[in-house]
């Protein structure tokens, strides 16, 4: 091309460059593919809706930031999800400071192996039509409800859903932000008997949580989880649970993995809204359904999640209140006993705000295994 005003001494201006992002379009997008979004995803596909699901990890479940441990629930014993079950759990022991162990018989339950968990979740996803992408993450929610992926491309899609954990970046974008988490830390044991209870650990040294021993099979989850304000303790707090259950002669001293990460437990956000036309409603731990005393929240993932794809499909079918009707069954789903979780941990936090040391009594109170937990 020739350039008739330009002489040789001119300067060339500045080449402006501009980046072309590709635009993907779906009725669907989820945010996260662990056990809520996997499960919307595989709903909303489901109902014929097209999906698009994306998550930042490259594996499903890897790595594992979860102990792994789910009550008794459909699904589970059932069908190739049972695949993911490591060992089955019959009782709860709870330890309060040096007391001999409190025991709940009929406390039945699953060891999962949570990275094959989600694997199978994924995989029932992709079976029904979701399109899921691994190894891509959001980056960012326009004003406009469009996502931009770390892949340089774009989805504009009529429903959002936010599975994407206690950070959501789907939450913030309406407002919904967990504000109160635990920080725990989780390592891998071998046992040295087998065992089928999960070991809970109360003590005043522990403060905003508790820590456990969960058996799996030939290993175990030992962790514990504190308030934010105590993270620096953390460390030594599962250092010292372990050197007593090694004493004890229930674990090995070698430490064969290490784990950590947050739950929300500040109880349930508002679960949906909209970003002009476009719907968002967020699930599992996006939505804050972790429950605020035990930090439990996969079965209330696996559910939300189906919740919520079938909201987002009735939406795209036509549903105006589709998130108004999503909200209503959460709320008569999760909503007694989160509230009352988020009361009984109110109550031990008003303890260590005030500067006393919680009694053991409060403590007891404070856990689901006593019946103090569920008094008025």
């Amino acid at each position: 091309m020739l350039h008739p005003h330009r002489t040789h001494d001119q300067a060339s201006p500045p080449r402006q460059h501009f980046r072309v992002m590709a635009i993907q379009r779906a009725d669907i997008l989820v945010l996260g593919l662990g056990p809520a979004g996997a499960s919307a995803a595989a709903e909303a596909a489901r109902h014929g809706c097209r999906v698009i699901a994306v998550d930042r990890k490259h594996e499903p479940g890897r790595p594992v930031q979860c102990a792994e441990f789910v009550p008794a629930m459909i699904g589970i014993e059932v069908g190739e999800l049972a695949g993911a079950v490591r060992q089955g759990i019959r009782a709860m022991s709870t330890f309060v400071e040096d007391d001999a162990p409190h025991m709940k018989d009929r406390f039945p339950g699953h060891m999962l192996d949570r990275a094959a968990f989600d694997a199978l979740l994924v995989s029932k996803a992709v079976q029904a039509g979701a399109h899921c992408q691994l190894g891509v993450s959001a980056r960012r929610i326009t004003r406009h409800g469009r996502v931009e992926l770390s892949d340089g491309s774009a989805v504009a899609a009529r429903v959002l859903i936010g599975a994407d954990g206690p950070r959501s970046l789907a939450g913030r974008a309406i407002g919904q932000i967990n504000s109160e988490v635990v920080e725990t830390r989780q390592i891998t044991v071998r046992l040295r008997r087998a065992h089928q209870a999960t070991d809970i650990f109360l003590s005043a040294d522990i403060p905003g949580g508790y820590g456990w021993l969960f058996p799996k099979g030939d290993v175990a989850n030992l962790g514990a989880g504190v308030d934010p304000a105590y993270k620096s303790r953390l460390k030594r707090i599962v250092a010292r649970l372990h050197h007593r259950l090694c004493d004890s002669g229930w674990v090995g001293a070698e430490v064969l993995g290490l784990t950590g990460g947050l739950i929300p437990v500040g109880g349930m956000l508002k679960p949906w809204n909209r970003i002009e036309e476009t719907l968002v409603l967020l699930a599992g731990d996006a939505a804050g359904l972790a429950n605020p005393v035990t930090g439990a929240g996969i079965a209330a993932a696996v559910h939300s999640g189906r919740l919520a794809g079938q909201a987002a499909a009735a939406s795209i079918g036509g549903k105006a209140a589709a998130g108004e009707e999503y909200e209503e069954e959460l709320d008569s789903v999760f909503r007694v006993a989160l509230e009352r979780a988020l009361r009984r941990r109110r109550e031990l936090a008003a303890t260590y705000q005030a500067g006393f040391t919680p009694e053991k009594a409060a403590l007891r109170r404070g856990w689901i295994a006593y019946p103090e937990y569920w008094a008025v």
